[in-house]
């Protein structure tokens, strides 16, 4: 059999993928190397932000406008929500680079937009007490996605338009060769017309070229879920999901948290956590105390109505591309060949577009609907400064 597309990697952007190509008709093989919604990569931790006032860039809103009508598309094929607004708040220094960018994102789309001192910031939303150095951006539109329901609706509308998905088996290999692509597993040989990377931390591991020019590097995150001693300020509706920067000890930490959900617990972490490159095959996945103090030493300044008994913390894992957009288009060397990498700890909420896009280039050679110049994976980058 001759499938027309192979998707290394069932993860967020592999489940998405599968679906989009066969919702199109395509004869769709997607392989991954762990169980089918695993908790070693970089999509479990039950909840995702997303958020339209974009700090990351003003020129990603087009494509987060997409993936929220993407979202509500799989909510209804599901029958299961996935997608739950909340509100959000980018917060920091008034000259500060989630302020600005927010702000930028705003006024460039229009969105809809509150600026809010620290004080009213807590009258509005009492969990918070963020320092009166800080200003906040309040936009309505932002929320959560459940990210593991997420992955199972996708792989199980997929497989019920016909795609073939492939649980706990680990490629080997891949070429291009006589106009078909090969992929070599611990199990069998494959044959497709297109070949699809989204392997996540593995990224590298799968397409040499990633590694020689550092594409997607991968880095241990840690998450923590604690016990509010005043619940209702965290609950959801009440609690605005939050993407901060702050100054402390002379350098910029940035933190997200989100409203409880679904298991107990206030949720937050640190972005680029301790700076732990790694291999996603030897990292550790333990959580220890300097982890826990790290995290729960900014709840307690930061969140102090959310800063009881740790109720749970668990490691995920960052993939970074030096300027931190993504890594998407066609192998250099093979045109038959997509990647899609480098995600940089703030992709998944772009996994329901993303799928739609890798399916665009896989079938029609490229993605009419958006400029993926900033993603190409020949750019000249270089790290953030």
């Amino acid at each position: 059999m001759i499938f027309d597309a192979i998707v290394i990697g069932v993860g967020g952007m592999g489940s998405a993928t599968a679906y989009h190509l066969a919702k199109r008709g395509a004869r769709v093989l997607g392989i991954e190397q762990f169980n089918i919604g695993h908790d070693l990569g970089s999509s479990h931790g039950v909840t995702r932000i997303i958020r339209l006032a974009y700090a990351e860039g003003s020129s990603y809103v087009p494509m987060l406008r997409r993936a929220y009508t993407l979202w509500r598309e799989i909510q209804r094929v599901a029958k299961e929500r996935l997608l739950f607004i909340t509100g959000g708040i980018d917060a920091g220094p008034e000259d500060g680079a989630i302020v600005r960018g927010s702000l930028q994102s705003c006024r460039d789309h229009r969105l809809r937009y509150e600026q809010l001192d620290a004080a009213a910031l807590r009258r509005r939303f009492p969990g918070y007490r963020l320092p009166a150095s800080l200003v906040a951006i309040h936009q309505p539109d932002a929320g959560l996605v459940l990210s593991e329901r997420a992955i199972v609706a996708y792989v199980a509308a997929a497989q019920a338009m016909g795609a073939e998905i492939h649980g706990l088996e680990r490629v080997r290999s891949w070429k291009v060769e006589r106009g078909r692509v090969l992929v070599r597993t611990d199990r069998a040989t494959y044959s497709g017309r297109k070949l699809i990377v989204t392997a996540g931390a593995w990224a590298s591991k799968v397409v040499p070229y990633l590694l020689r020019r550092r594409l997607a590097v991968p880095e241990r995150q840690v998450l923590i879920w604690t016990q509010p001693h005043k619940p209702d300020r965290f609950a959801v509706g009440a609690f605005p999901i939050c993407n901060m920067e702050v100054k402390e000890r002379g350098q910029l930490s940035r933190y997200y948290g989100l409203p409880v959900f679904a298991v107990p617990g206030f949720k937050f972490g640190k972005y680029h956590h301790l700076h732990e490159e790694t291999d996603p095959a030897t990292m550790d996945r333990e959580c220890s105390p300097r982890d826990e103090a790290l995290l729960r030493s900014a709840i307690q300044c930061y969140f102090p109505d959310a800063a009881g008994p740790t109720l749970a913390m668990k490691t995920c894992l960052f993939t970074n591309s030096p300027d931190e957009h993504f890594v998407i288009g066609k192998h250099p060397a093979h045109d038959r060949v997509v990647i899609a990498a480098g995600f940089s700890g703030h992709g998944f909420k772009f996994a329901s577009v993303i799928g739609e896009v890798l399916a665009d280039l896989a079938l029609e050679g490229c993605a009419e609907h958006f400029d993926l110049a900033m993603f190409d994976p020949t750019r000249p980058v270089g790290r953030l400064p």
